[in-house]
């Protein structure tokens, strides 16, 4: 059965990201990793056979972790062309042709996006480290008020003269995060795949 799971909720949050993709462009793209991700998460929980043992528990939170890892990557990529777009002509026509695509929310979509899989963890830390997810959560709240700093509010004001001047630093300060997370992630995974395999054995 949870094999079964895990191949229809392929398709599934495959035929979200296409769908979302289509209808809103590089925005959906994140949306429909989100959405995807999360959904993955919540039908894995309801669905999933009852936890048996600690294998079970263990293969759980690999899955997870792949599932969570996914959008992630794919902001991290964003972000890293956000950068590059201070320094060079490319990443600069790429970026601002992403932020054309959302409708110049593009900041705004990833900051939303980042907050709620950065909730997640706190309520399902069996399966996503809560460290990870106060991590995103913090990227995400970042990257929404990033996405406000050309709104005319009191609010605002007073923080966008620190988005104006140091962008750059900014930007290095959330990639070096949301790598810190993905890496994390996927090595305690390959850790855990390890010890599940019959054929590892500790070398003492």
């Amino acid at each position: 059965m949870s094999k079964t799971l895990d191949i229809i909720m392929a398709g599934v949050i495959s035929g979200i990201v296409a769908f979302t993709t289509s209808q809103l462009g590089i925005a959906g793209t994140i949306i429909g990793a989100v959405i995807g991700s999360m959904l993955y998460q919540f039908m894995s929980h309801v669905f999933k056979e009852p936890i048996e043992n600690i294998n079970t528990i263990k293969t759980q939170r690999v899955e997870s972790s792949v599932f969570y890892v996914f959008p992630l990557v794919i902001i991290l990529g964003i972000e890293i062309i956000y950068l590059l777009s201070s320094v060079y002509h490319l990443p600069s026509e790429l970026f601002y042709s992403l932020e054309n695509a959302t409708g110049w929310n593009l900041f705004r979509t990833i900051g939303v996006g980042l907050i709620v899989m950065g909730v997640y963890p706190l309520l399902e830390p069996d399966r996503i480290p809560p460290i990870y997810g106060g991590a995103v959560l913090g990227v995400g709240v970042v990257k929404l008020m990033a996405g406000f700093v050309d709104y005319n509010s009191p609010i605002v004001a007073l923080y966008s003269p620190i988005f104006h001047q140091f962008s750059e630093l900014i930007s290095i300060i959330l990639i070096a995060v949301l790598l810190y997370v993905i890496v994390a992630l996927i090595q305690d995974s390959v850790n855990i795949s390890s010890k599940e395999d019959p054929s590892f054995k500790e070398i003492e």
